[in-house]
């Protein structure tokens, strides 16, 4: 667990880039053996691509830097519960592992919502640990919309 605290405190510093440049700030990172393999944060409107959310900018990164689509082994930590798109990807990359910091509510595929990572009948699961220093990440998230409004 204190492994998994200073990994998401990593991604909070992804998610305040992603703030920095008037994204919706979410962080995550890609890592395997304790080792980076993969970083990034929300860029869609910055990019003008909706895809561009935080997981799989670096699911793309581990790809590239893997020489692999295939990330089996990797746990993905992010500050925001993974979205529908986002939960396919870690599907399809084999992430054994998912964690993360805030609950999303509205658009949750971790069980918030939809049972996607979790889901029944897929062909491959990933292990899910929600609110790893949720308070925080949920607090960033709070204060930039607040902001916006």
């Amino acid at each position: 667990m204190e492994k998994d605290q200073e990994w998401m405190n990593y991604a909070l510093t992804l998610a305040r880039q992603a703030e920095q440049a008037g994204e919706v700030p979410v962080g995550a990172v890609l890592v395997q053996n304790n080792e980076i393999i993969g970083e990034g944060w929300n860029c869609p409107i910055g990019t003008h691509d909706p895809t561009a959310h935080a997981e799989i900018q670096a699911i793309r990164a581990a790809g590239q830097y893997r020489g692999n689509y295939r990330l089996v082994g990797t746990t993905l930590y992010v500050t925001l519960e993974p979205c529908v798109m986002c939960a396919g990807a870690i599907i399809q990359a084999r992430i054994k592992r998912v964690v993360f910091g805030a609950f999303d509510p509205k658009a949750g595929a971790a069980g918030s919502v939809l049972p996607v990572l979790p889901g029944e009948g897929l062909n491959h699961r990933a292990e899910i640990q929600g609110g790893v220093l949720a308070e925080s990440c949920g607090l960033m998230m709070s204060t930039f919309f607040r902001t916006r409004r």
